[in-house]
């Protein structure tokens, strides 16, 4: 009623001094991979290689309290400096237990160093449980870690040391602490790597299908060359006693190993031989050419949607420096807005 009246009287309230309405701002979207500590939900489509690197297993995230970051930070963190350090420190301990379980395996040193080595052994292996534990407790999950690869691969590393107390030569076992190693990758920080990886397997899902009907053909030929071969050798003498053994001979010969235990003695079977090592040459051949065509393919593929990339990174560049248009083509002469030169 205040403002009719003002507009009735001719007059209307002096607004320059208020104040603008204030729009409502959205919250800033939070990035996971901003935060050392916060983990990406497991199967984020935005995670990218080297975030893979750093952190070993996507989605785990610290504990809520001030140690449980510290240690995540040192454990599971190869940007940080002591996180490289201790993952450096735990490469050179897993090669170490390997060369004792290697060193305990040769008769001559065991006899002589092998209450030492062992003692060598079940120190690290302490020092892995007391890791593997240490890597539960600084986690919100202990589970995700648990169940994830490199939790499995601290397990099974663990396992042959302590069925060695129940079975005998079990401790032999802990070679497969090799699969540890797995985290030089991560620790190097060699995204490239697992990009070129990632583009093997690739042609290889590609070519699986093919490789698996050329392989199915393969293993009837085997079958049907070692039975042949039974046919025509049994009864003289020379090793092919059965079908079984006659198959086994041509998976030998085929894959050009070669044993020389069971040899053919008749002329019909040495042609029958030598048709089946020129065909095991096949075996590596068409396998060979299928996956690296396929490999091929992919980094044209990748080599092309780098270039298509670079193309448009460089037409947004181009900016009109009348309308401040962008997302000319790299020829373009003239803004496709206002008309204006482009420089």
């Amino acid at each position: 009623m205040a403002l009719v009246r003002a507009l009735l009287a001719g007059t209307l309230p002096d607004m320059s001094d208020a104040e603008p309405p204030v729009e409502p701002q959205a919250d800033p979207p939070t990035d996971p991979l901003a935060d050392p500590h916060m983990g990406a939900p497991q199967g984020t489509p935005g995670l990218t290689e080297p975030d893979l690197f750093r952190r070993e297993t996507p989605g785990l995230r610290a504990g809520p309290a001030p140690w449980q970051r510290k240690w995540y930070d040192v454990i599971f963190e190869s940007d940080t400096p002591s996180g490289k350090w201790f993952d450096l420190v735990l490469l050179v301990v897993i090669m170490l237990s390997i060369l004792a379980v290697m060193l305990e395996s040769v008769e001559s040193i065991s006899a002589e160093w092998g209450p030492q080595l062992a003692t060598v052994e079940w120190v690290i292996t302490l020092l892995f449980s007391l890791e593997f534990l240490a890597r539960l407790a600084c986690v919100r999950k202990p589970t995700r870690y648990t169940f994830s690869f490199f939790g499995i691969v601290d397990i099974v590393s663990l396992a042959p040391s302590y069925l060695a107390l129940f079975f005998t030569g079990a401790h032999t076992l802990a070679t497969i602490r090799t699969l540890r190693l797995l985290r030089v990758f991560r620790v190097l920080k060699l995204a490239r790597h697992l990009t070129e990886a990632r583009s093997l397997l690739f042609a290889l899902r590609h070519t699986w299908p093919r490789i698996t009907v050329f392989l199915t053909v393969i293993v009837c030929s085997i079958v049907i060359l070692g039975t042949l071969m039974y046919l025509i050798e049994a009864g003289q003498g020379s090793g092919f006693t059965d079908i079984p053994t006659s198959v086994y001979w041509a998976i030998v010969t085929m894959t050009t190993v070669g044993y020389g235990d069971i040899a053919p003695v008749t002329p019909v079977g040495k042609c029958v031989a030598a048709m089946v090592m020129l065909l095991g040459y096949a075996i590596i051949i068409v396998p060979t050419g299928l996956f690296a065509a396929e490999v091929l393919q992919v980094q044209e593929g990748e080599k092309k949607r780098i270039a298509t990339s670079a193309a448009d990174a460089d037409a947004d560049a181009r900016v009109c420096p009348a309308c401040n248009a962008a997302g000319h083509a790299p020829d373009a002469a003239f803004c496709n807005r206002c008309g204006a030169g482009l420089s």
